[in-house]
């Protein structure tokens, strides 16, 4: 059998695979995407993915790029503040609240949130209108073979395919990573994450809040409203007997909890979704590139839920790995174009992963010397107005 032959195989299509081969697909690659597991692409199916992703400005920009934004931004709602609070004390109410505006460094917002199985709809028409983009969902990867000229990816229905750069976005436990020996660092940090969405009385305003109290942020992201009352989007990272426990709660019970957890910041919140519980690692590869091969989003690195960088450092990557492409068309693939990729991504994503699990290991802080500590942290650092700003920069990838 002769293989299928391409510029770009993408292994995994999920939110990052797809958005790669949006991108990749209008800057006029050929491209095939597989995926063992079909998208799901609609909110109420048992499967759904109910975490959302709040993409920053540069993310936006590589979504513009890849024809994607104009679908997504009906649908996203706008995030002009990220507030952090402290709620460390004997009892669970805000006692340091720090607001950190937009406004500050950008005329625009720091980022607009998504539902990420929306998401996937949206990058999965956007893909199949793009007639140089071959997705074949329900299909993953079961061999690699790489060669100086090319990588050959033998697929689970058997079928081969030849391609001059091989993009390994197949989660992280990636077959593409494992079949080149490449090797991980992991974190565990015995904490789980319940994803869900709630409605509340009082208006959001754009205001994206982590509360920080012990276990674990308890995060609140903008949503669009429904049904004409406000919504929000909740990542809740506890540890993981905790975690579980909560998600087993019947909903009265839930709701008190994540009411107390909550400091009554938008008023009574009702939850409006099922409850999906999700593991907290930190991990990076020992190396972003192989032979033919780069590593991008969740093969190459993962992060804990916390300041909007997990998805957003993945399109950090396809960027670079775009802008490579796009100066490389005749050396796609080269050994010096996978060189340079690692090289410039590697220690931003090293120093991000170091910083969030440092900002990690605050939150979990159960000890109350502790707990006091990090509010005094916090008051000192947006008290000095030029840290408040690089940090924000920083956020949003800014060097």
């Amino acid at each position: 059998m002769q293989p299928t032959r391409t510029d770009i195989l993408i292994s995994g299509g999920g939110v990052a695979g797809l958005s790669a081969a949006a991108a990749f697909g209008t800057a006029g690659f050929d491209v095939v995407v597989v995926d063992p597991a079909p998208p799901v692409t609609e909110g109420d199916a048992a499967d759904a993915d109910l975490r959302t992703t709040a993409f920053l400005q540069p993310s936006r920009d590589v979504l513009a790029r890849a024809g994607l934004w104009e679908r997504l931004a009906p649908f996203a709602a706008p995030l002009q503040v990220m507030q952090i609070i402290d709620a460390g004390g004997p009892e669970p109410v805000a006692r340091v609240q720090k607001a950190f505006d937009a406004e500050d460094i950008s005329d625009e917002p720091f980022g607009w949130n998504l539902q990420n199985w929306l998401l996937r709809r949206e990058m999965l028409a956007r893909v199949t209108e793009l007639p140089n983009v071959d997705f074949r969902a329900g299909i993953g990867t079961a061999d690699v073979l790489t060669r100086a000229t090319e990588a050959r990816v033998r697929l689970t229905d058997g079928s081969m395919v030849s391609a001059q750069l091989l993009i390994a976005a197949d989660g992280r436990n990636s077959p593409v990573r494992e079949a080149l020996g490449i090797d991980v660092q992991t974190t565990r940090y015995g904490q789980k994450a319940l994803a869900f969405a709630v409605t509340h009385p009082l208006p959001h305003d754009s205001v994206s809040t982590e509360i920080h109290r012990s276990g674990g942020p308890f995060t609140l992201v903008p949503l669009p409203d429904l049904d004409g009352q406000p919504r929000s989007a909740i990542v809740w990272m506890e540890r993981g007997p905790e975690a579980q426990r909560l998600a087993a709660l019947p909903v009265p019970e839930f709701e008190a909890e994540m009411n107390a957890r909550s400091t009554g910041l938008l008023g009574h919140l009702t939850l409006v979704s099922r409850r999906s519980v999700w593991p907290i690692i930190s991990q990076i590869a020992e190396r972003f590139s192989g032979e033919r091969t780069a590593l991008m989003a969740e093969a190459a690195h993962v992060v804990p839920p916390i300041g909007a960088q997990g998805l957003n450092m993945s399109l950090a990557d396809l960027r670079l790995l775009l802008d490579l492409a796009e100066a490389n068309r005749d050396a796609l693939g080269s050994p010096e174009m996978l060189a340079q990729y690692h090289r410039k991504r590697y220690p931003d994503v090293r120093t991000r992963i170091a910083g969030i699990d440092m900002l990690n290991r605050a939150s979990m802080a159960a000890a109350q010397p502790l707990r006091d500590a990090r509010a005094q942290g916090l008051k000192a650092l947006y008290g000095l107005a030029p840290v408040r700003k690089s940090l924000m920069q920083l956020g949003l990838g800014v060097r």
